[in-house]
């Protein structure tokens, strides 16, 4: 009977462990935008956490190069394009974040050729498309130069592929960019 007692105590207190042991490792690998990311490596280790924006085009803190220049190939930047969409902090309440995440999209999106935008869009899932309206919503909130009329072009091309839905969706949203 005793012995029983042990076994029931020794797995409740093994299961706490275990539990403890997967939220330090949940909690390790959730960033701050809520994204599961690789665990941050010590001084030496092979390990280590990916800057915010992983893309090369997308470094923010890079003065010494341009971010984007429209000599780019064509490919690069369609990849820069959905590196900026994929690493979007839709979960995340910090604004500083948001704001950074939104200059580099609206950076990338007024890069593009007119020719390209409609490839781009294409490229596109469903959710992809939502979150590219939220951005050029974003952008037509706080306008630059220039950037209304390739915002347009953009809202265009994706409104002929997501259609009216998609306006819904992301007016009637919770979670912003």
């Amino acid at each position: 009977m005793n012995l029983m007692r042990t076994n029931s105590w020794t797995s409740r207190r093994r299961r706490r462990r275990r539990r403890a042991s997967q939220a330090r490792t949940l909690a390790r690998w959730t960033g701050s935008c809520g994204n599961i990311l690789p665990p941050r490596g010590g001084p030496g280790s092979p390990v280590a956490r990916p800057s915010y924006f992983p893309h090369p085009w997308l470094w923010p803190l890079r003065p010494a190069s341009p971010l984007l220049s429209p000599q780019d190939p064509p490919g690069d930047m369609l990849r820069a394009f959905h590196a900026a969409l994929r690493n979007s902090p839709v979960n995340t309440k910090n604004q500083a974040v948001k704001e950074r995440a939104q200059g580099v999209v609206l950076k990338v999106l007024t890069n593009f050729k007119s020719s390209e935008i409609e490839q781009a869009v294409q490229s596109l899932d469903r959710n992809g498309i939502d979150l590219l309206m939220k951005y050029i919503y974003k952008g037509f909130e706080k306008p630059t130069e220039n950037s209304s009329a390739v915002l347009l072009q953009w809202h265009e091309k994706a409104l002929a592929v997501g259609g009216l839905g998609s306006i819904i969706r992301v007016l009637t949203a919770r979670k912003t960019v």
